[in-house]
């Protein structure tokens, strides 16, 4: 069963830190969830319509109030939100004042927006010199590397298919876009660790800075491999299948009831993998990484001959402990993972319009001291406008 989140004051290594986010979608509100998830009071300034993911599902059957869907649940857990028009001034000069006070703020406009509203980072940072101010845009801002495409607006799929991602997954000639939102999450997660490195030198120095992730680096980074690749001896990546072009055998194989991963490119796993499968032949017949690399195709042949006789279960039972295997999971087999049970990786969480609890994705990043966690549900829109803004918030 899931981990229930338990309502409580907020825990973890980055409690005491206020982070103001303006974020919205899935980049910003990624990395503003990691800080929250640490401890920090993230607080959610969102415009009057709120942030379009409230209403983008998915819904429980039961929810009456439709108010907080499991995109929105799942990503902006354990924050406060307050609704501000910034189309308004009295409304900036609102935020304005919460950043004076804060240690971070967030915001994923394209370049000028916060500048034409008078809230640039230069605006807040000359109220409150100590704030670390960041961005993830699609393209990056000026202030880092001013680039030809800042203009223009990019979502996961756009940054998946520049950064390199696109080019190498899939089968040739058909390339695929990875499932999960990496041209979000990692941008996010980058920023997260781009925040806290920032607030690090801040001690040293009392002084805050600019913080500026673009999609478009990030997915380029997670992709250094095509990098060194093209560099080193010129070859132009493509879309790779399953296999890995540099590690073998490092692979998805069918068996009798779906696939496994097999991962044994080190001459000591590869010797186990073939006494365990039955065939130690293959040890001298492919003695080396090069040699598994050269006839990559008959080494796959080989271990799919003793996979596809056997369940998932079975060839996980043989492997574990000896050669790095997996199960291809779906969902249903996540749940019912042992793993992700003890490592309190399903959290389950209240939604306002259902009856029942819900589950959402735990938090990765474990502590053993100060350790984090979902505390609380995501917020109702403007839900805590009493609370963050006192006697203002009451008017």
């Amino acid at each position: 069963m899931p981990i229930s989140a338990e309502h409580r004051q907020p825990h973890g290594p980055l409690v005491g830190l206020r982070v103001i986010d303006l974020t919205r979608m899935l980049a910003g509100p990624f990395c503003t969830m990691l800080l929250a998830d640490l401890g920090a009071d993230v607080v959610k300034v969102e415009s009057p319509a709120g942030d379009l993911t409230r209403w983008s599902g998915p819904y429980r059957a039961d929810d009456r109030l439709r108010s907080v869907g499991g995109y929105f649940q799942s990503v902006n857990r354990n924050k406060r939100s307050v609704v501000l028009d910034l189309r308004h001034e009295p409304e900036r000069e609102i935020l304005r004042e919460l950043a004076s006070s804060a240690d971070v703020l967030v915001e994923n406009f394209r370049p000028g927006v916060m500048e034409a509203m008078g809230l640039a980072y230069e605006d807040l940072a000359s109220a409150n010199p100590r704030l670390v101010y960041a961005a993830i845009r699609g393209f990056g801002d000026p202030r880092t590397g001013a680039s030809p495409i800042a203009d223009w607006p990019a979502y996961d799929v756009v940054a998946q298919a520049m950064g390199g991602v696109v080019g190498i997954t899939g089968f040739p000639g058909s390339p695929v876009k990875v499932g999960p939102g990496i041209g979000d999450i990692f941008p996010a997660a980058l920023c997260a660790t781009g925040i806290l490195a920032a607030l690090h030198e801040r001690t040293r120095s009392g002084r805050g800075q600019f913080v500026d992730v673009a999609m478009y680096d990030a997915m380029l980074a997670l992709c250094e491999r095509i990098v060194h690749q093209y560099s080193y001896g010129g070859r132009v990546a493509g879309p790779e299948g399953n296999a890995h072009p540099l590690l073998c055998p490092f692979d998805l194989f069918r068996c009798a009831d779906g696939w496994v991963a097999i991962a044994a490119p080190s001459d000591g796993h590869w010797a186990k993998l073939c006494e365990i499968i039955g065939h130690p032949e293959l040890v001298d017949a492919h003695p080396d990484h090069h040699a598994r690399l050269e006839n990559a195709d008959a080494v796959r042949k080989s271990i799919e001959s003793w996979t596809e006789l056997r369940s998932k279960v079975e060839i996980v039972r043989a492997l574990a402990g000896s050669v790095p295997v997996g199960p291809v999971n779906t969902v249903e087999d996540i749940f019912a993972d042992p793993h992700v049970r003890a490592r309190e990786m399903l959290v389950e969480v209240d939604d306002p319009g259902c009856a029942d609890l819900v589950t959402i994705a735990g938090t990765p990043i474990k502590l053993s001291r100060t350790p984090g966690g979902v505390h609380r549900r995501a917020p109702l829109l403007d839900e805590h406008r009493g609370d963050v803004l006192g006697a203002r918030g009451r008017g």
